[in-house]
């Protein structure tokens, strides 16, 4: 059997082994690191050491691999977050829950959403405006089971996403300003007291609260989606 045969059976496995969230998980870091053009097939393969072959085994086309991209950046950040806060029944641990997992987004997810809706391409931009909306709705319920009114609920989620975005922005734009090391869990503590105002109950304190903190990094600076 020639070289040329013996590689035929190694290259259909490889197709066969990695897999279409392979190739969106690479899309999104690449998305991530230089935006949404950088959504190509041959660096791709390159990145994940794979021919050509192996993208066109799971997509038809390149909008084929972004859209599946999109879809899993977007659960990502709506269904996979709104689960890991809803193992709570208490509506203000959720949104503590939900708060605290803000703060600890890894960079990817940063970087993902700036480039997405600071895009020209419309699918993206669709995807953020659906994701803003989700998250946004989910703390609007959240305020009103606290016992806001309809438009003060609506007020204060649009602060509270105003403030999450604004910050991953400060993190592009000026990370200095934003508090670091032991002033960090202080900063998430201010943002959280503010974010949940005491007119919709007292914010926990004491034990309780320093449990619900206990997930968020020490150190990092970080505050973000």
């Amino acid at each position: 059997m020639t070289e040329a045969q013996n590689a035929l059976p190694a290259r259909a496995a490889q197709r066969a082994t990695l897999t279409a969230a392979n190739w969106a998980e690479a899309a999104l870091d690449a998305i991530a690191e230089n935006g949404i053009e950088a959504v190509a097939v041959e660096p791709l393969a390159r990145r994940l050491g794979v021919t050509k072959g192996s993208f066109y085994w799971h997509f038809t086309h390149r909008e084929a691999l972004l859209h599946a991209a999109l879809e899993l950046w977007e659960r990502y950040e709506t269904a996979d977050t709104i689960a890991r806060a809803e193992n709570s029944a208490d509506t203000r641990e959720r949104m503590h829950s939900l708060f605290v997992q803000l703060a600890n987004t890894d960079q990817r997810a940063e970087r993902v959403l700036l480039a997405l809706s600071g895009s020209d391409n419309a699918a993206a931009r669709a995807c953020v405006q659906r994701v803003t909306e989700c998250w946004r709705a989910y703390v609007e319920d959240g305020y009103r089971a606290l016992g806001m009114d309809a438009a003060e609920s609506r007020y204060w989620a649009t602060l509270a996403y105003s403030t999450y975005i604004g910050t991953v922005r400060m993190r592009r734009d000026n990370p200095d300003a934003l508090p670091s090391g032991s002033d960090f869990n202080d900063y998430l503590r201010f943002l959280i007291k503010t974010l949940i105002p005491s007119s919709a109950g007292n914010v926990a304190s004491g034990p309780r609260d320093a449990e619900l903190f206990n997930g968020a990094r020490s150190g990092t600076g970080r505050l973000s989606a």
